[in-house]
């Protein structure tokens, strides 16, 4: 189903596709991938961004940049939230869990890529603002949960794939041991104002665990308490 329709925004979400995929090339030496796959460019194209974000901010919807939503988060980069999708390699029938709802932006771009997206968001306003959002966009393969990301979401692991949407200084524990075997999670580590970088975590089908840095990024921390 074409979840954009004709809108204004038509041109300006094509000419985002092209600047995501120039970014792609551009960074291709610092993280191995030159070019997303062509189901995350697809997914891109498909969401329309300008309804996750404030009405008073529209106009900046498809600008490659990060944008406020309030509670102090951010509707992350387009190219940052392809380069995620990219490196989760989902193929259409995983469960994937994400930590971090925030504006549901990423959450719908999840849910174009796999059979099931379980997000979570720890703050109220802005989980029941993008439950909205998502279910005014047509997306019906998403559960919703109000709390600490860092406990995940146990009664439903494990998860084939992880994305967390927001900085924790070390890689929780309790999201690794929800991360099925094989399987792949990708977030960014790191101090909320000093260095962060998004991490590949992927764990092999014995249940062995590699660590990969990928890129340097800027996050808002992930809010909870730690494991």
């Amino acid at each position: 189903m074409d979840r954009t329709g004709a809108d204004p925004f038509s041109a300006e979400r094509a000419r985002l596709v092209d600047e995501v995929v120039e970014e792609f090339r551009r960074t291709g030496k610092y993280t191995g991938r030159n070019e997303p796959d062509p189901r995350v460019v697809r997914a891109i194209s498909r969401v329309p961004r300008h309804a996750f974000v404030p009405a008073d901010m529209r106009i900046s919807a498809y600008v490659n940049r990060p944008l406020g939503i309030g509670h102090g988060q951010t509707i992350s980069q387009p190219y940052i939230v392809a380069l995620m999708s990219d490196f989760l390699e989902l193929q259409g029938e995983e469960r994937v869990l994400e930590i971090g709802t925030g504006s549901g932006y990423q959450a719908a771009v999840l849910a174009e890529l796999a059979a099931e997206v379980f997000t979570v968001e720890v703050v109220p306003m802005l989980a029941d603002t993008a439950r909205k959002a998502l279910d005014d966009a047509g997306y019906k393969n998403i559960h919703f949960r109000i709390g600490n990301g860092r406990d995940g979401w146990p009664e439903e692991a494990p998860f084939p794939a992880i994305m967390v949407t927001a900085a924790a200084e070390t890689i929780p524990d309790t999201l690794v041991e929800q991360l099925a075997a094989p399987g792949r999670m990708i977030l960014p580590v790191g101090k909320t104002n000093g260095p962060q970088n998004l991490v590949l975590v992927a764990k092999d089908a014995d249940g062995r665990v590699a660590k990969t840095t990928v890129l340097a990024v800027a996050f808002v921390p992930l809010v909870g308490r730690r494991n």
